[in-house]
């Protein structure tokens, strides 16, 4: 079992938790912050349509990869010491990335900030679940955490549309250098140390796999167009990730401990936060990749203006986020979800009209839908995915959710992306060519609506308290009410 940090007051651990906090928001700036930047790489680095699709796709991937790993690890030789690696690698990316010659070196710094990242992300939640050990405390900090992610995310675009405006694109990589140095010292000042006496094995084959999967899966996605999906190449990598896809959880389920225990996915609301972070994550990618493009590229919008655009966006995400976070903790995840996939769906389906020159009597009100969901979803993946896990789990529950995020979004880039590429010509203009793709956001938007109604119930929540059983430990009494105040 994990051993909780002990004998701190209520001011260091909400200090620990604003510093994870911290940690988490530039990881998730840097989802977003980028795609307002694409054209402007675009041009300076000579890149194709394919190549800014692995700009985000590149740190999205890398992040989704490891971040198991990442948590593994930390749990067997120190939380605080992987955390400030993970700190000084992000950095490092960030840095190289401001001064990246050519396309393929920004790729590949992309990658290096992704390692970072990825030792940062469920590092911190291990932290703060280690930290925070009364019940509803570690409810409220798990749903400001949650808020922070869709904050921050939501904040990329404008922040990055100043940025690229007032200093050139470099510039979104290198606001991460100071921001990452002061919370590498504040976490050495004030976070413990903490480890678990029984850490998980690793899981080498399982880790391959995933990456197998995910890196040759998108690859055949993002280059299918290009290549030709009959050619050599995109039939090896797609046979690779088929292949990939039915080995991992066949592999999963004869390790002793596993990379994702499989037993995980009898719990309703766990399976149910995973396949809503990938759906709510893969309608973010598609909705950011595409207006950045329409915005700057067929609107002809400076970086700035084109930020200023999505500022409904930003600012309903800003006030929703945090809204969830206390829903959550005092009512349960049901009512926040259900009004997210509504509000995502009915933004992809206002967005499918859209023209060359629509009006702001549409793009707005699309955008601002946009936020409500964005902004409600988050903090209920989180609830769902640990609740009524023992805590020994907890953080393993969270780092799949997280996984479950940056999956969702290279799916949503790759996917999405392609689809409107590649009906370009066909269309007759990248204004028509999107509507395939918010098709696409609206059913997604469904999908989390139709998730919420059936993974919140009291019958779904029961699954939770099997699973818990199973482990033959206590749960973390994160949520145990959740099924007494589903309805």
């Amino acid at each position: 079992m994990s051993r909780p940090i002990t004998a701190l007051d209520r001011r260091h651990r909400l200090l620990i938790l604003a510093i994870c906090c911290l940690s988490l928001f530039i990881v998730g700036l840097d989802n977003t912050v980028v795609n307002i930047a694409l054209p402007a790489i675009q041009r300076d680095l000579d890149a194709p349509a394919s190549g800014l699709q692995w700009v985000i796709d590149a740190y999205t991937l890398v992040l989704a990869s490891l971040l198991m790993l990442s948590g593994s690890v930390a749990d067997r030789i120190g939380r605080k010491r992987v955390f400030m690696t993970g700190l000084v690698l992000f950095v490092l990316g960030s840095l190289l990335c401001s001064l990246a010659p050519g396309l393929g070196w920004l790729i590949g710094f992309r990658a290096v900030q992704a390692v970072g990242g990825s030792m940062m992300n469920p590092v911190a939640m291990s932290i703060i679940t280690n930290t925070f050990t009364d019940p509803r405390e570690r409810a409220r900090a798990i749903g400001v955490w949650g808020g922070v992610i869709g904050i921050s995310m939501a904040l990329g675009p404008l922040i990055g549309g100043f940025l690229v405006d007032s200093a050139g694109w470099p510039s979104i990589f290198l606001i991460n250098v100071p921001v990452g140095l002061a919370a590498c010292l504040l976490t050495h000042r004030h976070v413990p140390e903490s480890r678990s006496p029984r850490p998980r094995r690793l899981d080498p084959v399982g880790q391959l796999l995933m990456v197998v999967l995910l890196g040759c899966g998108t690859a055949a996605i993002i280059e299918g167009p290009g290549h030709g999906w009959t050619s050599p190449g995109i039939l090896t990598l797609t046979g690779l990730a088929v292949a990939a896809l039915v080995a991992f959880p066949l592999w999963e389920l004869r390790v002793a401990e596993p990379l994702i225990d499989p037993r995980f996915f009898r719990s309703a609301p766990f399976t149910g936060a995973t396949v809503t972070a990938v759906c709510a994550f893969a309608a973010l990618g598609g909705f950011l990749f595409l207006n950045t493009l329409y915005l700057q590229d067929v609107r002809h919008y400076t970086p700035v203006v084109a930020g200023l655009w999505t500022l409904p966006m930003a600012g309903l995400t800003l006030v929703a986020a945090p809204l969830s976070g206390r829903i959550v903790a005092g009512r349960g995840p049901r009512l926040p979800l259900l009004v997210a996939g509504a509000a995502i769906a009915a933004s992809g389906l206002l967005l499918t009209r859209l023209t060359a020159d629509s009006s702001a009597l549409l793009l707005l009100p699309a955008y601002a839908l946009f936020g409500v969901g964005f902004g409600l979803v988050n903090a209920p993946i989180t609830n769902s995915a640990v609740s009524g896990m023992p805590l020994s789990q907890a953080g393993v529950a969270a780092a799949v959710a997280s996984t479950s995020r940056q999956v969702g979004q290279s799916l949503g880039v790759a996917v999405i992306g392609t689809v409107v590429t590649s009906a370009v010509a066909s269309a007759g203009g990248f204004a028509p060519a999107t509507h395939a793709g918010w098709w696409i956001v609206t059913g997604l938007g469904l999908t989390v609506l139709l998730l919420g109604l059936l993974t919140t119930t009291p019958r779904a929540a029961a699954t939770a308290a099997r699973v818990a059983a199973r482990f033959d430990q206590p749960t973390d009494g994160v949520r145990k009410d959740t099924a007494s105040r589903a309805h």
